[in-house]
């Protein structure tokens, strides 16, 4: 491989397949830009070379179109990074269902707060 190869194998995004609005990345919901976030910065320190993971990626869009999923492109994306940590050996299992269990808390905490339920306090 010469080093446009490897450049073009190991460059995030492929920047014409992600949500845009107006030039700009859309995201739904913050955990989304999590995921975005997270994938990119694995990638930037040489965990994994961008062309794995948007392999995968594909997979996982191919089969949930398959399946006739309706799930959202960034839940496609978060099921490709999971898979490949997994196979990276990043990360087991264990760890990685503890992480999600912590994110989902996190993000319910959150959204108490969004909506003025919780626990009893302002944060002015």
């Amino acid at each position: 491989m010469d080093d446009s190869s490897a450049n073009e194998e190991n460059r995030p995004a492929d920047e014409a397949s992600l949500p845009r609005q107006n030039g700009e990345l859309v995201f739904s919901a913050p955990w989304e830009a999590r995921a975005f976030g997270l994938a990119v910065a694995l990638n930037e320190e040489g965990r994994y070379v961008w062309g794995d993971f948007s392999r995968g990626l594909a997979a996982q869009v191919t089969q949930a179109d398959a399946d006739g999923s309706d799930s959202v492109y960034y839940e496609r994306w978060l099921q490709a990074l999971e898979k490949l940590l997994l196979e990276r050996g990043l990360v087991d299992r264990a760890e990685l269902e503890a992480r999600i269990e912590q994110v989902a808390h996190q993000v319910e905490h959150e959204h108490s707060h969004e909506h003025g339920h919780g626990h009893g306090h302002d944060h002015d």
